[in-house]
């Protein structure tokens, strides 16, 4: 079966502890602190392989992990950074929160490689905690723990048109006409399973087309494979629906488009206002050449602006003029590709972590506030500054998580210092 769908543990390295050493030389009976850093835990990347059409070797593994940072040593070494693990899946692909199926990345379009979880830091070795009055710190700081979350990755297919239909109207025969794709091809009474996605080449420029599994009714309810199929229509520009003009199998043509618009209207009703096309499939099998069929297609769907062609998969016939019709679509349609915004933040997990901090006044400048404890190291650990969504984020724990709060009690003022291990932040309301 075509994999489309995993989920899989996902786990950034710890950082590794800090050293607790001194130095022993020679005539240095009573040397200084000289335990070194731990290294930085691994991070959890996620990349866009082009090599890849499916989600098939993350089935058969459940479990991946970045390595966690190496301990400091002697003689201030530093430990080694954890080596990050990176996850390569093909473009498209959708990793969302388990729980809460929210989209925390969309593999498509200009990302191609994200970090999905950031190591720990290393802890600090007691080198750093020499004072005039502690001189043979025996404490370092142990390196932040790793995080773990469990992610639902999906592949939404990208194609700027889909074909839709009921199995045995002709799509897979279509697809391999038009297109260098080569599907299986046989009288499937339950459906293709997996999107076919094929190039076609036209004088007046080409495009990308997906043959989409067949649809059935109550599709949008998850009927079958109602809705592994309906994901790979999202990122669809226009739609061709395909019917059986001939009843070959005895079906209504009129209606089963109906049928399918009602399940895309369920399941999405953006996608089901996408621009359409229909293609009256197999008149080659229509004898005597009575077209009634197509003239009621054209009847009831063309006074809704949708056109209507008559074709044949398997001749040939009326292929081009459907293929030109649906080029100058695109070129009318938006060109922008559809991603999806990023809704879950991992760093979120730290909000519902209960740690403490403390907020207090410098001792020599009555300016500047210290936000310190283990609730803000971790937190400025795990987020990246530099980034703008990391900054948004980092705003919000101030605020949802009471230090904003507490800051305005200690008396704070606009222009004031916060400062926070190392890092300076002018305070405005």
């Amino acid at each position: 079966m075509f994999a489309d769908r995993a989920k899989i543990i996902i786990r950034s390295g710890k950082g590794g502890d800090g050293h607790v050493s001194f130095r022993r030389e020679l005539y240095v009976p009573n040397g200084g602190p000289d335990g070194g850093d731990g290294g930085k835990g691994g991070d959890v990347i996620f990349e866009v392989d082009e090599g890849q059409n499916t989600l098939g070797e993350y089935r058969h593994r459940r479990k991946y992990k970045a390595q966690d940072g190496q301990e400091g040593g002697k003689r201030r070494c530093h430990g080694a950074d954890g080596e990050s693990i990176v996850l390569k899946v093909p473009e498209g692909t959708v990793v969302m929160d388990a729980e809460s199926k929210k989209v925390i990345a969309d593999m498509s379009g200009e990302n191609r490689r994200q970090v999905i979880l950031r190591g720990g830091h290393g802890g600090k070795g007691n080198q750093h905690y020499a004072t005039a009055t502690m001189q043979v710190p025996k404490y370092a700081q142990p390196g932040q723990p790793a995080q773990e979350l469990e992610v639902l990755l999906e592949l939404k297919v990208i194609a700027d048109v889909g074909l839709v239909g009921f199995p045995n109207v002709g799509k897979s025969t279509f697809l391999s006409r038009v297109t260098n794709a080569q599907p299986k091809i046989a009288n499937y009474h339950f459906t293709t399973l997996s999107p076919n996605l094929g190039v076609v080449d036209t004088e007046n420029g080409g495009f990308v087309i997906a043959d989409i599994p067949g649809l059935i009714e109550g599709a949008s309810q998850g009927v079958g494979l109602g809705h592994e199929f309906l994901r790979h229509i999202e990122r669809t520009r226009v739609m061709i629906h395909i019917v059986d003009a001939a009843s070959t199998e005895g079906r209504d043509p009129i209606d089963d488009i109906y049928k399918i618009n009602k399940e895309l209207e369920a399941y999405n009703p953006e996608i089901a206002a996408r621009p359409q096309v229909i293609a009256a499939n197999k008149i080659d099998c229509i004898y005597d050449g009575d077209r009634s069929a197509v003239t009621l297609l054209k009847d009831e769907f063309e006074p809704q602006g949708i056109r209507v062609f008559p074709i044949s998969a398997v001749s040939g016939e009326g292929i081009k003029e459907l293929l030109y019709y649906v080029k100058e679509m695109l070129a009318n349609t938006r060109q922008e590709k559809i991603v999806f915004e990023q809704e879950f933040f991992p760093e979120d997990m730290l909000l519902r972590e209960n740690l403490p901090y403390t907020v207090e006044r410098d001792a020599n400048d009555p300016t500047i506030f210290v936000v310190e404890g283990p609730k803000i190291e971790k937190m400025l650990g795990y987020t990246n500054l530099d980034s703008e969504k990391g900054f948004a984020f980092f705003q919000r724990f101030l605020k949802e998580g009471g230090i904003l709060n507490d800051l305005e009690k200690a008396g704070i003022e606009e222009g004031d210092t916060v400062r926070m291990y190392g890092f300076d932040f002018d305070y405005y309301k």
